[in-house]
């Protein structure tokens, strides 16, 4: 007679453990936030009195994001002054996540109503950012929020 008592408690456990280790496919999948528009905003250092550092016009279609990263004018701060290009991204939560596809930006943004913050890295260093939208992707400008 075989035991499989030990070899069933074993499996069961493994098993139990391992999905607890990460969030299910809900919760990874699940969008709670809407990021098309014009977004745009400044390091959380001084680049002059409203002045924009970086711009990003993106459209949603469910989790996923497409857009356009703009950088208005030349700024030194940022290294090698990246230049404009396509972004794609993902939803998750709260969270956007995006990419640069002709270059090297990358950037993971906590989303709250109309303000994003989070952190970009250009590929030789990082800023912490905030962006605001500006516009909504309904045509309508949206308020700032109050300081």
């Amino acid at each position: 007679m075989r035991r499989v008592g030990p070899t069933l408690l074993l499996a069961t456990t493994l098993l139990t453990g391992s999905s607890c280790a990460r969030p299910d496919w809900i919760e990874r999948t699940l969008v709670t936030v809407d990021v098309a528009g014009t977004w745009e905003g400044s390091p959380h250092v001084t680049t002059g009195p409203g002045r924009t550092w970086l711009r990003l016009n993106l459209e949603q279609q469910g989790s996923r994001v497409k857009g356009t990263l703009v950088r208005p004018g030349s700024d030194s701060f940022y290294c090698a002054n990246v230049a404009s290009g396509p972004v794609e991204g993902t939803l998750a939560g709260d969270t956007f996540t995006f990419q640069q596809t002709n270059g090297v930006v990358k950037g993971e943004m906590t989303v709250t109503g109309d303000e994003m913050t989070g952190d970009i890295n250009n590929g030789c260093g990082h800023s912490i950012l905030t962006l605001r939208r500006i516009h909504s992707s309904s045509g309508a400008d949206s308020q700032p929020p109050k300081k």
